[in-house]
């Protein structure tokens, strides 16, 4: 079994909600355990979303932002596009949990991408790209 969800929404953080709401139901039908269904993906999903509209697309709501879930036996694959001109991944995300970086507000959401996926890749593809993978247990 495969599922693909492709959206295009419009750059208005309003969407963040119906957008994790839709994926984390459909994972949720898959039978994708509870933790990731409840906190994993919603998170990751939320930061990488509010990252694309915030930063990648700098609150252009002229512009719009891609979500691409595939679900499959394996693993789940969510890849987040923006109009931006991308950003160094490693040089971007910061370990909130250490002395020069607790007071830092930057790179927190990346942290948690890291943290929370198995997997959290950039690259530039008809836009910034963020690819979240989770495999299944």
């Amino acid at each position: 079994m495969r599922v693909v969800i492709e959206l295009e929404v419009s750059n208005d953080v309003r969407n963040i909600e119906r957008i994790v709401e839709l994926v984390s139901r459909q994972i949720r039908e898959l039978d994708f355990p509870a933790r990731a269904c409840s906190l994993n993906v919603p998170v990751a999903l939320s930061e990488a979303l509010s990252n694309a509209m915030l930063r990648g697309n700098r609150e252009d709501s002229a512009k719009h932002v891609r979500v691409r879930a595939l679900v499959d036996h394996a693993s789940l694959v969510l890849e987040i596009t923006d109009e931006g001109v991308g950003f160094d991944l490693d040089r971007c995300t910061r370990d909130p949990t250490t002395p020069e970086n607790v007071v830092r507000e930057d790179g927190r959401g990346l942290y948690l991408m890291h943290q929370l996926m198995d997997r959290v890749e950039r690259y530039t593809d008809g836009g910034n790209v963020v690819r979240l993978t989770l495999k299944r247990p």
